[in-house]
This record gives structure tokens, sequence and C-alpha cells, in this order.
């Protein structure tokens, strides 16, 4: 399987949109400091989002989909009760 994931920053409330084949330690990595250069400037990310897919293709694509704008857009939508919570 592979993974879409989005990653919020506690501190600041940013976000962090990635894939990999391995989410769990994908994910660990983050928190060490060990991830993108993005979250390698920043600690204390939390997962709040995923989808999985059979397709690595499909993954990357669905990526930079929720990369865009209209993607971004589409997970503020989607996770509107998080966001509204998390004020």
């Amino acid at each position: 399987m592979f993974y879409v994931y989005l990653l919020e920053n506690v501190d600041d409330k940013s976000w962090y949109i990635g894939y990999s084949a391995n989410l769990k330690q994908r994910i660990e990595r983050h928190q060490k400091g060990d991830g993108a250069r993005t979250t390698r400037r920043k600690k204390n990310w939390t997962l709040i989002y995923y989808e999985a897919y059979k397709n690595e293709l499909d993954t990357k694509g669905r990526e930079r989909f929720l990369k865009s704008g209209s993607g971004r857009r589409l997970l503020k939508k989607q996770l509107a009760h998080h966001l509204a919570t998390a004020l």
C-alpha cells in the first residue's frame, strides 16, 4: 500500500503533505527531524489525515492534487470539524 498523508504542526498549524509506502516509519522520521526540509525546520508534527492506495502512481497524482490550491480547499472542507476545534 501507498499513503498520501497530511501532517499539521502543533505550534503554528502549518501543513505538510507527502506520500510514502510505509506511513508509520515515515511519520517517525519526520518527528525525529529526518524528514523533508519543511518538517526538519519545525518540530511537533501530528498526523491529521491520510488516504491509502494500491498503486504508487495514483498516490503521487493524489499528492500533487492535494498540494494544489484546489486540493488544499478540498482538505479544508473535509477537515472542517478538526479545524474548527483546533482554534
